[in-house]
């Protein structure tokens, strides 16, 4: 088992907080966290990994252990996290890399993948959408916000940031939620009450309008480019269907889609046969 290591790296002035572990000349696989977590959420998924391959998982700007600046100062919007994770990338040198994308992270992944297509060796989605098909009825607070973001309908939003949220996304769909360990939500519900915290995720609430937008160009550069392609995906999402994963074989022939009896965190119950089947996909699809 390699040690993980706890580092910071400053991007243009914004300092972005990562685990890294693994040996840095092999294959790097980039893990790119979601909503409302960071990247302690790979805990149990890196030690997994890291005798294999170099894992990079930074935390995002406004979450974790990242900087969150004032909302006048930093934008909080997907364009923006992507490119300051553009940059993180370039500072802490990594060439040619794999990418792990969840929830949030899928969006930002999939806008660096269309910047540097040469760079990206391989995508794996774990419930992280770029189709239509694949929102659920979940999501129609948030797109009644895109339809008209007033105050009203921001203010009805808080309720997907209290701690009763958070456990209901960590344990909607999951057989036996007494798998599910409280630290991975406690810390979640520990960085939404910093002050400023929430008026940042209302933001992206409503920047996540951007994301559906961009879903054609996703697809376009997923036809253009088929890059070897793996979702693991908890089949009971609340929020992102199996539908979704699915669609990824109409403009990747070759995608290969596993299904998890699980839900939205898929990590915290099925994190054993996740990590195995990116063992097994990667060693597959990099020997070609």
């Amino acid at each position: 088992m390699s040690q993980t290591s706890y580092r910071t790296a400053e991007i243009d002035g914004l300092k972005i907080f990562y685990r890294e572990a693994g040996r840095a000349d092999a294959t790097t696989l980039l893990l790119l966290h979601g909503f409302p977590s960071a990247g302690h959420m790979f805990r149990d998924l890196i030690p997994l990994l890291a005798d294999h391959f170099h894992l990079v998982a930074p935390d995002l700007p406004g979450f974790g252990q990242s900087d969150m600046p004032e909302r006048t100062k930093f934008g909080y919007t997907f364009d923006n996290i992507a490119g300051a994770i553009d940059r993180f990338t370039e500072v802490i040198g990594l060439g040619r890399f794999a990418i792990y994308v969840f929830d949030y992270g899928a969006p930002t992944g999939f806008r660096l993948a269309m910047r540097h297509p040469e760079r990206i060796t391989v995508i794996i989605s774990q419930n992280g959408n770029a189709y239509a098909e694949g929102l659920s009825d979940g999501w129609n607070p948030i797109r009644t916000y895109w339809q008209d973001p007033s105050e009203t309908n921001r203010a009805a939003l808080r309720a997907f940031l209290t701690p009763e949220a958070t456990f209901w996304q960590y344990t909607h769909g999951v057989a036996d939620p007494s798998l599910v360990s409280p630290d991975g939500r406690s810390l979640d519900d520990h960085y939404l009450v910093r002050p400023g915290a929430q008026e940042v995720q209302l933001d992206l609430f409503l920047d996540y309008a951007s994301n559906v937008g961009l879903y054609p160009e996703f697809q376009a550069y997923f036809r253009r480019h088929t890059p070897p392609f793996l979702a693991v995906w908890g089949k009971n999402d609340p929020f992102f269907l199996p539908a979704g994963a699915e669609a990824f074989k109409r403009d990747i022939p070759g995608a290969e889609v596993r299904f998890f009896d699980t839900g939205h965190f898929a990590l915290e119950t099925h994190c054993a046969e996740i990590a195995a089947a990116i063992r097994d996909f990667l060693d597959r699809t990099l020997r070609l």
